[in-house]
């Protein structure tokens, strides 16, 4: 093989490059590359392990979990997701939500393992996606026998929850509240008793028509297939794709600040429960209806299985504006969520530290954007002859929220080349396993 080429394989080359590349390159070349995957995968797999292993030691020595009360609570979790890789453990990252909160809680030695824990969560957000009110619901260490923790005085004086975990998390994920969950009801799952989840949208105003959006968003409501409104999960066995939504609507952040480009807008979208990456699927039909591209009864148009039965292809919008915000429970009626007033104060002046760094760099942006619209608009003055006539400045706030390449020409979405069918995808997926079982048995 040709050394130049040996040397090149190991750099980071182009799709060009790649392209006119030998076959066989390209085959050592990706050979190479699971190669280096596996490696690093053991690396961490063997981390994480260890990490475990340390915590239980630990957890070992300092306590016979034997002898240990436990106590069934929902707890309520906060996170900006934007630099993991998701709220779910995985195998090959330790940037993920659920890492950092289970080496804390079994660091703290509040449970013995994640297996033992009876741990649910109430909804799985993806890589980049944030939760000011994700709810988990676990089995904790008590300091009191069950037979006395119904009582105010076992609530008061329990572990400070929140500030233990707290003391061992990243500054982006904090334990809020704790609420106990009665011993009639200690099958009660974050997951499978959350009545109502919400999640909010955010995005600055830009240009867009935000009538027409609203519009849009009543076309959604109410119970209807969204598979033309997601991405398709067949591959894990999801094949009913018929959700309810409850609300859908488009609230501006500040009702004194709402005609500016900037002025910030979300949506605030209610629902039983939620499809993967239909929220993002929905938010960037929006966008495309609020830059004018598409009309409101796109969604109805889309809704319509029998008459578009393919999902026309179009890019779903950005994670970071995404933040599941509220989840809610019957046990709220009953029951109150439990603060510690010290902690919370903790988290909220953490977080108004973090709004000010982040701010002062949002004003400098702006300030600067000013600035250059400035000298745009007296080039273009300049350039095409002294008017009476309004120069238009740059506005493109949201094209970044919508994923993929800009086209020069926009296509309707329902001339546009459609994916495939639900049914021919659970027929691929069928003859998959099929073909993965008789090769296993051969």
């Amino acid at each position: 093989m040709d050394k130049s080429l040996k040397q090149k394989k190991l750099k980071n080359v182009t799709r060009e490059e790649l392209n006119n590349m030998d076959k066989n390159v390209l085959v050592d070349r990706i050979l190479q590359l699971e190669a280096h995957n596996s490696q690093l995968k053991n690396i961490i797999s063997k981390k994480l392990t260890n990490d475990t292993e340390n915590c239980s030691e630990v957890n070992k020595k300092m306590f016979d979990f034997n002898k240990c009360h436990y106590r069934r609570v929902l707890l309520r979790i906060l996170y900006f997701g934007w630099k993991y890789q998701g709220l779910a453990v995985q195998e090959d990252s330790t940037q993920t939500i659920e890492h950092h909160l289970f080496h804390a809680l079994i660091k703290s030695c509040l449970i013995q393992s994640r297996e033992t824990s009876q741990y649910h969560r109430c909804g799985r957000t993806d890589k980049g996606v944030s939760a000011y009110g994700q709810v988990i619901s676990i089995s904790l260490r008590s300091k009191h026998p069950p037979e006395k923790q119904h009582l105010p005085e076992s609530i008061n004086s329990e572990m400070p929850y929140c500030k233990m975990l707290n003391r061992l998390l990243p500054k982006d994920i904090r334990a809020v509240a704790w609420m106990p969950i009665p011993d009639d009801k200690t099958d009660y799952s974050a997951r499978f008793n959350c009545k109502k989840r919400q999640y909010k949208y955010y995005f600055p105003r830009s240009n867009l028509d935000l009538d027409s959006m609203r519009e849009a968003c009543t076309h959604i409501i109410g119970t209807k297939d969204f598979r033309n409104l997601c991405k398709m999960d067949v591959g894990n066995g999801v094949t009913e794709f018929y959700r309810e939504i409850l609300k859908a609507e488009i609230v501006p952040v500040d009702e004194k600040d709402v005609k500016e480009p900037t002025s910030m807008y979300y949506l605030v979208i209610e629902g039983n429960a939620f499809l993967w990456h239909q929220i993002r699927c929905i938010m960037g039909l929006l966008l495309l209806i609020g830059q004018g591209h598409e009309k409101p009864d796109i969604m109805t148009e889309l809704l319509d299985i029998e008459k578009n039965p393919r999902k026309p292809q179009y890019n779903m919008a950005l994670d970071v504006p995404l933040n599941l915000f509220h989840c809610s429970y019957d046990l709220e009626n009953t029951s109150e969520w439990v603060y510690h007033e010290d902690e919370l104060r903790l988290v909220i002046a953490t977080l108004q530290g973090d709004w000010t760094i982040n701010r002062i760099k949002t004003t400098m942006i702006r300030d600067t954007i000013q600035h250059l619209e400035g000298e745009y608009v007296k080039l273009k003055d300049k350039n095409e002859g002294n008017t009476n006539d309004k120069i238009d400045g740059v506005m493109a706030y949201t094209d970044c929220l919508l994923q993929g390449v800009k086209p020069k020409l926009y296509t309707p979405l329902l001339k546009r080349e459609t994916c495939s069918s639900l049914e021919e995808r659970i027929e691929y997926y069928k003859k998959k396993r099929k073909l993965i079982t008789s090769e296993v048995a051969e």
